[in-house]
């Protein structure tokens, strides 16, 4: 029998390759404000935080609450017309969370992206996977790596926190699931890089998504 029962994954990175719908929307921004723009490498460093974070780390250190407050909701205008043009599932995703549902592992998504959009996205290129919850950001909860949503998560499952595996690509993710007592899978498609995910302690790093089944197994 297999260890873990249940698994959390997190959204942007992991199981969408969200980069150029964000990067496209916040450049549109900084555009609006007369502010350089930033290739799409570059956000991938700057993404996992929500969009207000990513506001901050895009405009000047003096700039004052109120044009940030403007620049947040420009950010999520932009996005809401963007979100759907370019992000697509990751290679073998499909075939990872087809392959998951035949083995009877409950599976979940956790993103510190709006929830609205984390559950269009996810009824757009997963409707046919039977979820047990799909939370964004939501208000009144902390996000990300508070552990608050991935706590919930696993009673929706009715499993205990030691058989759950918290999957994302950043130290966002490793850090959400040390502070829920989960064991970690840190993968390396998606914005983030080895040594982040190591240094942070993810309990396991895959390349490829056929090694989280053999994780699973």
């Amino acid at each position: 029998m297999s260890r873990y029962k249940g698994i959390i994954f997190d959204l942007d990175g992991t199981l969408l390759d969200t980069i150029e719908d964000i990067g496209d929307s916040m450049n549109e921004v900084l555009e609006r404000f007369n502010l350089p723009t930033h290739s799409y490498e570059e956000y991938k460093k700057k993404v996992g935080g929500g969009f207000r974070r990513l506001v901050l780390k895009n405009f000047p250190k003096e700039t004052d609450e109120e044009t940030i407050n403007n620049a947040v909701d420009i950010l999520f205008k932009v996005y809401d017309r963007r979100y759907l043009n370019k992000t697509r599932p990751y290679n073998g995703i499909n075939d990872l969370l087809d392959s998951l549902v035949e083995k009877d592992i409950k599976l979940a998504v956790n993103s510190n992206k709006k929830d609205e959009y984390t559950k269009n996205l996810i009824d757009k290129f997963f409707k046919r996977i039977p979820f047990v919850k799909v939370y964004g950001e939501r208000e009144d909860v902390d996000h990300k790596p508070d552990p608050t949503t991935a706590l919930e998560i696993a009673e929706s499952m009715g499993l205990k926190l030691d058989e759950i595996l918290f999957i994302g690509d950043s130290n966002v993710d490793i850090m959400t699931a040390k502070n829920a007592h989960m064991d970690s899978v840190g993968v390396l498609w998606g914005f983030r890089n080895r040594e982040e995910l190591e240094k942070y302690g993810a309990n396991y790093i895959v390349s490829n998504w056929k090694e989280i089944v053999d994780i699973v197994e």
